[in-house]
């Protein structure tokens, strides 16, 4: 293939190459015999090409200390290297009869299989960036909402830990690495060029100005990059700051330079076309991003399709209480529009309006936890903070995200949220949005997942975490806490809604020749949601192509699973049994959900 060839003809010319990810300790003699051992050691070959996790876990110590000093390769030599690791390490669980094999570690094997071929389906590919076990799989290394430029900052201000001198000085060969990290990016950018892969023009315009804003952060004395650890370094000898400042404005600074050029370059090469049907090998790179995404083999159009249809169920629902609040005449679309825009649900977009916001979601954070014991019979601390997004990030960043927080706890979660313009989050869509990424969502289940053996924690599929937080938010409506407020339900609602729209709306920009104006309007005047919310939607869509499809294919096939468990147990069914099933078997792929789901049938 073409660009498997690119990729093999820069791994061979040196070019960006980083001297960053050393091998891992070898702990065993690799052998199905122990399997257990093997897929510790498989996860330990992982771990070290991912240093930023082992940080954010919190196990970057004793064996793994070195990785505290280490940025993962984002050049295309690391990417080669990612995917002869994959090869090798899929090989040696290829004889292994997972029929023999204990429930959990059956489910492993079955999670590292589907995770590592899939990623070696999308490396195979001629460009594009292919995160083991993750979620942004995107066929742009470097655009409005990805690349090093927006990532590494924010993790070292807010995962990268400096208790003493050694994380300081850790946390400074980390930022030398980053220029690095940019020039592989830059060399990738090109080389996707050269295969005819340019992004739209509307982002390169986005990412354009967030890039020159990295770089004028980079260069200041008093950039984040630099008071990030400055403010951290108080307590001990050293001056961290002008060192910092050193690196920041120095090879970092024109490593973004060079970044920057190189998109400014492609700028005038770019088309207004947002699919993947307008570029090179797009409909491959699509169907695989599909797949990746859901775990399934639906296609385009069977996707598209099942959108409309859970949007005319969820809107019939809707129809019914908006009409009980007032709301008579016009779409469901219409309706949720006047509703949300009616200011007595706004917050005001300013700093007070914005602190304003934070406390009324620590407010509903507050009652869904004590809802906890009433949903879980195996429960986990929810160790959470909610935070706003770095301003600079915000205005090509979605509208929130969250995680579980390292596995000792001693990092908590976070929910971040994107204040940019608190008009995409009026108040009654704000309890679905927390239930989604916090309690009982994406913040619960990944202290579950840190309980698991560490491949397991090191590998998710988008289809469970997205399916996962959307029936969270469902779970949250189950458990009673829109009771007596008809408009925080239509929020609930309006929110599982939007993830039918992005059945649709995904699979029309890249499937079916809709244009990105077309896609904004459409998505608009159906669900209701403001034009701020939605055009930064769609972009997300045009740059991440397929994730948007892993929300509701995941929530309907769990929903399936507990009507099969409930049609086939009876009166042995357990709303929390089931709960626990679904949670505490991990983060796994639809066809392994299945099984795990008829393990508790047949056990419970």
């Amino acid at each position: 293939m073409t660009g498997m060839w690119t990729r093999r003809e820069a791994l061979a010319a040196g070019s960006s190459t980083l001297a960053l990810t050393a091998c891992a300790p070898a702990r065993l003699a690799t052998g199905t015999g122990d399997v257990a051992g093997l897929l510790d050691q498989i996860a330990e070959n992982l771990l070290w090409r991912q240093p930023e996790t082992a940080t954010t876990l919190g196990i970057d110590k004793g064996e793994r200390a070195p990785l505290r000093s280490r940025l993962a390769d984002r050049s295309a030599a690391g990417q080669e290297a990612l995917a002869a690791m994959l090869r090798s390490d899929l090989a040696k669980l290829s004889s292994v009869n997972v029929d023999s094999l204990p429930a959990d570690q059956r489910t492993s094997v079955e999670v590292v299989r589907s995770a590592y071929g899939v990623a070696l389906e999308g490396l195979a590919l001629p460009y594009g960036d292919v995160p083991v076990g993750g979620w942004r799989n995107t066929p742009y290394v470097v655009i409005q909402n990805v690349g090093a430029y927006l990532d590494v900052p924010r993790f070292l201000d807010s995962e990268h830990q400096v208790k003493n001198a050694a994380d300081a000085e850790a946390y400074l060969a980390r930022l030398s690495s980053f220029a690095d990290q940019l020039d592989g990016e830059t060399v990738r950018m090109r080389m996707a060029a050269e295969e005819g892969l340019v992004p739209p023009d509307f982002l390169i315009a986005k990412a354009l100005p967030q890039m020159e804003s990295a770089l004028e952060n980079m260069r200041k004395r008093d950039g984040s990059l630099v008071t990030s650890l400055e403010k951290r370094t108080q307590g001990f000898a050293g001056d961290w700051g002008q060192r910092a400042h050193a690196v920041a404005s120095g090879p970092v600074a024109a490593a973004m330079e060079r970044q920057l050029a190189e998109m400014k370059r492609q700028a005038p090469l770019a088309s207004s076309a947002p699919g993947m049907d307008a570029r090179p090998h797009g409909p491959e790179f699509y169907r695989w991003a599909l797949k990746a995404s859901t775990t399934t083999n639906m296609t385009p159009r069977e996707i598209h399709d099942l959108g409309h249809q859970r949007l005319g169920e969820i809107y019939a629902e809707m129809d019914s209480i908006l009409k009980s609040v007032g709301y008579t005449s016009g779409t469901v679309g219409d309706r949720m529009k006047a509703l949300g825009e009616d200011p007595k649900y706004l917050f005001a977009n300013t700093d007070e309006g914005r602190k304003k916001l934070l406390a009324f979601l620590d407010e509903r954070l507050e009652i869904i936890r004590a809802e906890m014991p009433n949903a879980f019979n195996t429960r986990a601390p929810g160790n959470v903070e909610i935070r706003r997004l770095p301003p600079e990030e915000e205005p090509g960043a979605p509208g929130a995200y969250g995680g579980a927080g390292s596995i000792d706890g001693s990092v908590p979660g976070k929910f971040w949220i994107n204040l940019y313009d608190t008009a995409i989050h009026p108040r009654f869509s704000l309890p679905s949005l927390l239930h989604h990424e916090a309690i009982p969502g994406h913040v619960w289940q990944g202290e579950y997942a840190n309980r698991l053996p560490l491949i397991r924690t090191l590998l998710s599929f988008g289809a469970y975490s997205e399916g996962w937080a959307l029936y969270a938010e469902q779970m949250a409506d189950e458990l009673g806490v829109y009771d007596g407020d008809k408009v925080l339900k239509l929020g609930y609602l309006q929110s599982i809604a939007f993830r039918g729209c992005r059945l649709v709306v995904d699979t029309g920009l890249h499937a079916m020749g809709w244009g990105r104006e077309q896609a904004v309007q459409w998505f608009h005047e159906t669900n209701g949601n403001a034009i701020a919310e939605v055009a930064p939607e769609i972009d997300r869509y045009c740059s991440w192509p397929g994730q948007a499809c892993s929300y509701e294919i995941g929530h309907i096939e769990i929903n399936n699973q507990r009507d099969r468990a409930q049609a086939e147990m009876g009166a042995r069914y357990s709303y929390k049994g089931f709960n626990d099933a679904v949670i505490t078997g991990g983060n796994v792929p639809m066809d392994v959900l299945a099984k795990n789901v008829t393990r508790y049938i047949e056990g419970a």
